[in-house]
C-alpha cells in the first residue's frame, strides 16, 4: 500500500486576486480531514493576504538561484520563507521555454531553496515533438541528472512534478497508463542515487488535469497528486480535486 502522502498543487500563475483569495481559503478551510497537502502557490504579492490555516500551505512560483544582491526584479529564497512559502515551484516548462532557463540553473534553484528551507517542486517533461520521436524518457534522464547527479542528498528534500509540456494548457492529458509509466520510470531512475529517498519521493503529475480526469491519475501507484495549471483558479473544482486526492 503505497504510505506516501498525496500532494495537490494549484499553480495560479499570473492570474488571481484578492477576491480569489479569500473565495479560495474559505472554501479550504471547511474542508474536513484527513485532507491530502494542499498548496496554493499564487504570484507572490498575494501569499500575504492568505490567513494561516491548517488545512493549506503556500508556496511560490518561481525563485532566485541568487541570495541577495543587484538582480532586478529576482526574489530570493529567504524573501519567499519570510512571505510565508514553504514550498517553490521550480524548472517548470513555461520558465525553461519562454525565459530560457537552463538545467544548470534549475539545478542551482533547487539547492538554493533547500538550503534555505523551501521544498522544490523540480518540474521536467518533454515536448510533443520529443514524445513523438520517443525520445521522453531520455529526455527526462538528462533533467533529472542535472539536479541530482552532483548532489543526490537533495533528493531527500524535493518533489518531482512530471509535466509534459504537450498536454499543458491544451486540454490534453496523458492517459493514467502513460502518467504512471513515466512516474515508474522516475522513480526507478532516481533509486540509483538514493533508493529510499526514491521511494518516498513524491512524484505529482501536471499536464492538463481537471476534476474529471484527476480521480482515475490519482488511482496509479507512483502519481502521487498534481500539479494544477487552470482548474486550480476555479474554486469549486479545486476544493474537489483535493477530496479526490484524499479518497486515493
Amino acid at each position: 500500500m503505497r504510505q506516501r502522502k498525496p500532494l495537490v498543487v494549484a499553480n495560479w500563475k499570473m492570474n488571481g486576486s484578492f477576491d480569489l483569495v479569500q473565495q479560495m481559503s474559505a472554501a479550504l478551510s471547511v474542508l474536513t480531514q484527513p485532507l491530502p497537502d494542499i498548496l496554493i502557490c499564487p504570484p507572490v504579492i498575494l501569499l500575504p493576504h492568505f490567513p494561516k490555516h491548517p488545512n493549506y500551505l503556500l508556496g511560490a512560483q518561481n525563485v532566485s538561484e541568487q541570495l541577495a544582491g543587484a538582480f532586478t526584479g529576482e526574489i530570493s529564497a529567504d524573501m519567499l520563507r519570510a512571505a510565508a512559502a514553504s514550498y517553490v515551484i521550480v524548472g517548470h516548462s513555461e520558465r525553461r521555454t519562454l525565459y530560457g532557463e537552463q538545467d544548470a540553473v534549475i539545478s542551482q534553484k533547487v539547492k538554493v531553496a533547500i538550503d534555505s528551507g523551501l521544498t522544490p517542486i523540480l518540474c521536467v517533461g518533454e515536448s510533443l515533438v520529443q514524445r513523438e520521436e520517443e525520445k521522453t524518457l531520455q529526455v527526462l534522464a538528462r533533467q533529472l541528472d542535472a539536479v541530482y547527479a552532483a548532489q543526490p542528498h537533495l533528493l531527500a528534500h524535493s518533489v518531482v512534478s512530471y509535466e509534459p509540456i504537450w498536454a499543458i494548457g491544451t486540454g490534453r492529458t496523458a492517459t493514467p497508463e502513460q502518467a504512471q509509466q513515466v512516474h515508474q520510470f522516475i522513480r526507478q531512475h532516481l533509486a540509483q542515487y538514493d533508493a529510499q529517498a526514491a521511494n518516498e519521493l513524491r512524484i505529482i503529475y501536471g499536464g492538463s488535469v481537471t476534476a474529471a480526469n484527476c480521480e482515475a491519475l490519482f488511482a496509479e501507484a507512483d502519481i502521487d497528486g498534481a500539479l494544477i495549471g487552470g482548474a486550480s483558479l476555479k474554486v469549486a473544482d479545486f476544493s474537489a480535486i483535493c477530496t479526490m486526492a484524499k479518497d486515493s
